[in-house]
């Protein structure tokens, strides 16, 4: 049974009651699930403290809803399509019977390592099916998972273990990216030396040499040699913790966002098949990496409860040539595409070259996620990729949310280039001022202010792991009983949305959330830097992208004797060593000081206007400590 929405009255009709009537709504929307004891309480809720229950007292197993109950009709069924980084390697295809059979062995696996329900295990893998199937056998013993995406360093994989005292770790030997083959075992090794774990089980996936630790380490097929076909799913309750996936935010430790069973499941179903009108049959790829909300979200959970074929790409756009995503477009005739609005500004900046040649009529949807996408790109989307028939669904929403919350419904509620547009039904969305109090006055034609929403949905974050103070205080104590999303909006008068971006100290690069905080600690520790400043700035391809106001022990960087880039370049690798590739700043100008207020404050506003090219707008320094360094960093702007 699907709860599809088919006509725009339809939505507004359908939102009204969501809103109006939360429970009723839900309730209906999650009676279509499989569950072992039905709830005794649709929702508790209070934002304050804050506390958010779905579905009180039911129990279910996730995965029995992907596959118990489907299994009879759908077991033939492609569940996951596997496309390697190699255009000349084979593929895989997983229809949901092996799929099933595939969880459920390493279930046994887990379980027979001693892991059991409410355990941490962390997945640290390349983009392969068995990053899923890790996932899934998790869910279904009632592990709780903590995905890490394979790009971050050793130190920031160790502090995820730390925090979430896990017990286990799950990775490969190495992992294909374009043309490199990058040792993942080891770097797992090395956070192992600050993080010590029980068992590490490895995939074998590049087949390169391996240092295996004898009474830890086990590689992946034997430890499921001999396993049973057969798991008994362990009984959740809806409110059992299903993962925790880390985010960065405005101060420098990463925070671990827990979701938990009942509510995330109804919540991604709902959104994947409204969002996206998937209709049975149709192939979907979303082309994130799993180590983010998106890929759980929307690569394994909502796909696999629809009954919907997945397609997962362990390769990235360019390699071996631009052409690549077009190719497997057509070689898997892909209905929905579902991707970043960096990666489609990239494939732009190689021209119509690599489109050419590609038929890619099998396209029917076209989806962007991770940040707002400009009006340029949205149209050469439309044009170029979906010929002009293909609704594009520009989806607003975050790891926190762990569903989309604000977006078009393809081909059902109009779309509008650079728009998030309508919230889904059950989210409630209001702008709000400083102060807090909502937004009524029409600026130009619109209503401009802080994006709050003013009651749960199924899917709301419940708290940061071991530290709910920082989820109250992050998202629940700016306003008075509302979340924050920590982005700006505009609204017309029709109630559509248009997303602004962060308000607080957090960079999108590239669609993924980078606290600037986390990224001047790690600049910090730089054996020669005494102290930075960093904040985004308008950059061609990632949206935003990092620039990094720097003093530098002595020669404050200045390139006396050609050393500035060697510099740089050192502060880079310490950047990558420390967080990852993703963190790097783009830019790196050295200063002697920094624009402070006489209590000490950085006034980032003045540096966000240099990094920008704003020169000419920098307001009053009059109150600042030592005015003239703002003279010097304008003279050496990069």
């Amino acid at each position: 049974m699907s709860d599809r929405l088919h006509t725009l009255d339809g939505y507004f009709h359908e939102y009204q009651k969501s809103v109006a009537q939360p429970e009723e709504f839900w309730a209906r929307i999650a009676d279509s699930f499989h569950w072992k004891k039905r709830w005794s309480k649709v929702l508790e809720w209070n934002f304050e403290t804050p506390e958010v229950q779905w579905f009180v007292n039911g129990k279910l197993n996730l995965t029995e809803n992907i596959f118990e109950k489907n299994l009879s009709t759908l077991g033939d069924r492609p569940a996951i399509i596997w496309e390697p980084n190699e255009p000349g390697e084979e593929g895989r295809t997983l229809t949901y019977r092996q799929l099933f059979v595939e969880v459920c062995r390493f279930a046994n696996t887990l379980l027979a390592k001693g892991i059991g329900k409410g355990d941490r295990v962390i997945i640290y893998m390349p983009m392969v099916p068995e990053a899923a199937i890790a996932m899934l056998a998790c869910a279904r013993i009632g592990a709780i998972h903590s995905v890490v995406f394979a790009g971050f360093s050793s130190t920031s994989l160790a502090d995820r273990i730390l925090d979430c005292k896990a017990k286990a770790v799950l990775t490969a030997d190495g992992n294909y990216r374009g043309n490199k083959k990058i040792s993942i075992k080891e770097i797992v090794d090395e956070a192992l030396e600050k993080a010590p774990i029980e068992t590490v089980i490895v995939y074998q996936r590049t087949g390169q040499e391996t240092q295996m630790l004898a009474g830890r380490d086990y590689w992946w097929h034997e430890a499921l040699e001999g396993q049973s076909e057969v798991n008994q799913a362990t009984e959740m309750d809806s409110e059992d913790m299903l993962f925790i996936l880390y985010t960065s935010g405005s101060t420098g430790k990463p925070k671990g966002v827990v979701h938990t069973t009942g509510g995330y499941m109804v919540y991604t179903k709902y959104s994947f098949e409204n969002v996206f009108q998937y209709c049975p049959g149709d192939v979907f790829w979303c082309t994130a990496d799993i180590g983010w909300i998106t890929g759980h979200s929307y690569i394994v959970y909502a796909p696999l409860s629809a009954g919907g074929t997945s397609l997962m790409f362990e390769g990235i756009p360019t390699f071996p040539d631009a052409g690549r995503f077009w190719e497997i477009i057509d070689k898997f005739k892909v209905n929905i595409l579902y991707t970043a609005p960096t990666a489609i500004r990239s494939l732009m900046g190689f021209g119509l070259g690599p489109v050419q040649g590609h038929d890619l009529s099998s396209l029917k949807v076209l989806g962007t996620v991770g940040e707002p996408i400009n009006e340029e790109a949205w149209h050469w989307y439309d044009e170029h990729i979906g010929k002009k028939k293909c609704p594009i669904v520009d989806t607003w929403w975050q790891t926190e949310t762990g569903g989309i919350m604000i977006s078009n419904m393809a081909g059902i509620t109009p779309g509008k280039p650079g728009w998030a547009t309508y919230p889904m039904p059950g989210v409630k969305t209001i702008l709000v001022d400083d102060k807090g109090a909502e937004v009524t006055t029409l600026e130009d034609g619109l209503y401009r202010g802080n994006l709050c929403i003013t009651q749960p949905w199924p899917a709301t974050l419940r708290t940061t792991y071991g530290d709910h103070e920082r989820c109250r205080t992050n998202y629940f104590a700016t306003y008075e009983n509302l979340y924050f999303t920590g982005d700006g909006a505009l609204q017309n008068e029709q109630g559509q949305i248009r997303i602004t971006g962060r308000v607080d100290d957090v960079l999108n690069v590239s669609g993924h959330r980078i606290g600037t905080a986390e990224v001047e600690n790690a600049i910090n520790m730089h054996a020669g830097v005494v102290e930075s400043a960093v904040v985004g700035y308008p950059h061609d391809i990632k949206g935003q992208g990092i620039y990094a106001y720097v003093i530098y022990t002595g020669s404050h960087g200045q390139d006396t004797h050609g050393t500035a880039d060697m510099v740089r370049k050192d502060i880079l690798q310490t950047v990558t060593r420390i967080i990852g590739p993703i963190a790097k700043p783009d830019k790196i100008q050295f200063v002697s000081g920094l624009p402070k207020t006489r209590s000490g404050k950085i006034m980032r506003r003045i540096l966000r206007k240099v990094a920008e090219g704003e020169l000419k707008s920098l307001g009053d320094t009059s109150t600042l400590l030592d005015p003239a360094v703002v003279d010097e960093i304008v003279k050496g702007v990069l």
